[in-house]
């Protein structure tokens, strides 16, 4: 157990033959003990500067390991956020290459379509055509027949 200044107040000392001055060692003794409460308050003082420094440093620490937690959250939802958009970006790729595709295969189709219309009225506009000039033939062979006729009605008549 530590020595108090009031254990040093209150020693006493036994009285011997050629002992020393009792005044002188008093007077030391009150020195020691003014400078020991002295000692004991800075010392107190200290323990309690170095209990704040301490709480101070551990606050500090808390608010490093924060401040590191922070940036690894926000470092993974960087990572995230990113991986996410890389992602949505191949899906929109994607459907735009499917929609693409399907624009050409119908584009295709809508052409192949179109071609076999187009050759089909060919075809019909040949039929026709074909019609046609049979028709104007025969119409055309009716009307010489025809001419032809009535010069030979006309004749017979005037032979009559």
């Amino acid at each position: 157990m530590p020595i108090t200044p009031l254990d040093i107040h209150n020693k006493e000392f036994k009285t011997v033959l050629r002992g020393y001055d009792r005044i002188e060692v008093d007077e030391f003794l009150d020195d020691i003990v003014k400078d020991l409460e002295q000692l004991l308050r800075e010392n107190a003082a200290l323990k309690d500067e170095n209990h704040a420094l301490k709480e101070k440093l551990q606050h500090y620490h808390d608010l490093e390991q924060t401040l590191h937690n922070a940036l690894v959250v926000a470092q993974e939802t960087a990572e995230e956020v990113k991986t996410a958009a890389k992602r949505e970006a191949q899906l929109i790729i994607k459907e735009s290459e499917m929609k693409a595709e399907r624009l050409v295969d119908e584009a295709i189709g809508k052409v192949r379509r179109m071609t076999s219309e187009l050759d089909e009225l060919r075809k019909q506009s040949e039929v026709f055509r074909a019609r046609m000039i049979n028709l104007l033939k025969a119409q055309l062979d009716m009307l010489e027949n025809e001419g032809w006729d009535q010069r030979e009605t006309a004749a017979s008549l005037a032979l009559d």
